[in-house]
């Protein structure tokens, strides 16, 4: 997983602070997963998706039931150790840096306040699949996409389950989930979720052609606005597109 750090860090995206952090995160089955920090030019740094939360969001898109270790080019910050106490409840996961002793998350975020403090009894994984259904037809692979992610989404605090879709000039679609975290804060949003996806495999901000928006009709809070105005920032001539959705019981 060390080895693997420079590798990882070649995928970020800063250009704010200039400043790269590369991660590789270990999943319960044993498959590796990178991930990198992002900055979204002209955002709040709100925006901003750090690298333990890119690489951590790759491994739930992938269906991972739990996570084991992660190892990161700098030491996680706070926002990044309460992000991963939502996979990983109760401190257990592994946190390599290179050139120091291995630690567990616990010993990095003491008396963590996570989901068991708002009721629930585990955390974002494994994964559970929601089931929603449009208010209008799915007229496109894309808005397909776009559902399927929202059904993947993790959002027990808020009910607002939401995923995002975004194609690029080969047709090709990456998705991202919507992931909550206890602390609300350090919450992931789906579009940054998509564009981590889509920037694992080498790919350019610049190729999206197409985004789409699910999320649900008259939840507590939205996507679309944030999602509007990163999209904007990133490729001017493309429109967000969005549907609404139920959950179907």
């Amino acid at each position: 997983m060390l080895e693997l750090l420079p590798l990882a860090q070649t995928f970020a995206r800063a250009p704010i602070s200039g400043f790269s952090v590369g991660a590789v995160v270990r999943g319960a089955s044993g498959a590796l997963y990178l991930g990198a920090n992002l900055e979204i030019p002209g955002q709040p740094l709100y925006a901003t998706v750090h690298a333990e939360q890119a690489a951590a969001s790759i491994a739930y898109m992938h269906g991972e039931s739990g996570m084991e270790a992660v190892a990161t080019t700098a030491a996680p910050c706070g926002y990044c150790r309460q992000f991963l106490e939502e996979l990983a409840p109760g401190g257990e996961i592994r946190v390599l840096l290179a050139g120091r002793r291995l630690v567990r998350l616990q010993w990095l975020l003491p008396d963590a306040f996570g989901p068991r403090d708002l009721g629930r009894k585990q955390g974002a994984l494994p994964m559970n699949r929601v089931k929603i259904a449009l208010l209008t037809e799915v007229t496109d692979p894309v808005m397909a996409a776009a559902l399927s992610a929202a059904c993947a989404s993790y959002a027990p605090y808020t009910g607002a389950h939401s995923g995002v879709a975004i194609q690029v000039t080969d047709g090709s679609l990456y998705t991202g989930a919507y992931i909550e975290n206890a602390a609300f804060n350090p919450s992931l949003p789906p579009f940054q979720a998509a564009l981590i996806s889509l920037l694992s495999t080498g790919l350019h901000l610049e190729e999206i052609t197409d985004a789409v928006l699910v999320e649900m009709d008259g939840a507590v809070i939205s996507q679309k606005s944030a999602t509007e105005d990163a999209l904007f920032a990133l490729r001017p001539s493309v429109r967000l597109r969005t549907a609404l959705g139920r959950g179907i019981v």
